[in-house]
């Protein structure tokens, strides 16, 4: 049986981007793969350029019962599949475990797992991509912020985020964790929307004047959702400036929308999101999950979402035609 200081499910591009940088640092680190992506770790390690260029080697494990247990489990896989791949898991002593996947169920799913003593939330503005060739480019390090669900701040959530930003993977701990998850969700909603029906590069519908008004509009919807459920949106938790989209009016929010656009020309002109990257390689969308789970969670409160339930729809069909699953 295995045990590991910090076990990392999912060593797709942002899995890799956390294990190679604690491994870097010296950290027991190891992760859980299959098939081609375990081979290839196996064989090469874990190869990160872009932003970070290095070889590590980490341990890899393609059976979860052989592990044992985890100071810390970090979350790093698609969201379908989420509910089965940590049932697997239960049988593990874990100490913590955060999750870095997209969407609002990912603390739920971890919790119904391990219990919610065990979890803390997590987002990351932070993000890469997952070559062809196995390496990874590492696109982006802003932050990845880990706080209490309970909404305070502790010990346990400020020396993991010191952990992490000591390797190099730029982290912090806050308090009221969950506005912050919300923040950047309701943005990471309308910026996967128009990923997928664009499928250009980030910089590019962010400066478009129509992708920019469907993202504000996406946005507020999505906002509306979030203070139904009593949240309280955060400037620092939005990868957008979600104050001047959500408060300012629609020419302000435009043009706050498109100069994002011309900062992400210059300091991320490669940026693509993470959906984009799947629906180019042919795997299945994270659509359920988020889209479907907050029009769900709009319906649940009584708010109308009509352009978010449309994307919804939309971004399942492309999905479905793209993967060719049946109708």
């Amino acid at each position: 049986m295995h045990s590991a200081q910090f076990v990392v499910l999912g060593p797709g591009a942002l899995g890799s981007i956390l294990a190679a940088h604690l491994a870097r640092a010296g950290h027991s680190v190891a992760v859980l793969a299959r098939g081609e992506r375990a081979r290839y770790i196996e064989q090469h390690g874990l190869r990160i350029n872009g932003l970070a260029e290095f070889t590590v080697p980490v341990g890899v494990l393609t059976d979860p019962s052989g592990l044992r247990s985890a100071e810390c489990l970090i979350v790093a896989t698609k969201t379908p599949g989420t509910r089965a791949a940590l049932a697997s898991l239960r049988h593990v002593q874990v100490g913590v475990a955060f999750s870095v996947q997209n969407g609002l169920m990912k603390d739920e799913l971890l919790a119904e797992a391990f219990g919610a003593g065990q979890v803390l939330g997590a987002l990351a503005n932070t993000s890469g991509e997952l070559l062809a060739s196995g390496e990874v480019l590492f696109t982006r390090n802003v932050n990845l912020m880990l706080g209490e669900l309970d909404g305070t701040a502790s010990a346990r959530a400020g020396l993991l985020a010191a952990t992490l930003d000591s390797s190099g993977v730029r982290a912090g701990a806050v308090s009221g964790i969950l506005s912050w998850e919300w923040s950047k969700f309701v943005a990471w909603l309308a910026l996967i929307g128009l990923a997928v029906t664009t499928r250009a590069v980030t910089w590019r519908y962010l400066g478009d004047p129509d992708g920019a008004w469907v993202l504000v509009q996406m946005v507020r919807e999505a906002a509306q959702v979030a203070q139904a459920a009593g949240i309280e949106l955060t400037e620092e938790g939005a990868i957008l400036p979600l104050r001047t989209i959500l408060s300012g009016s629609d020419s302000q929010a435009l043009e706050a929308v498109r100069a994002a656009g011309k900062e992400f020309a210059v300091d991320a002109p490669r940026h693509r999101m993470s959906a984009l990257q799947d629906l180019e390689a042919g795997r299945r969308l994270e659509v359920h999950e988020t889209f479907g789970d907050v029009v769900r969670r709009a319906k649940e409160r009584g708010v109308r979402t009509p352009l978010l339930e449309a994307a919804y729809h939309l971004v399942a069909a492309i999905d479905r035609i793209n993967c060719g699953s049946p109708s």
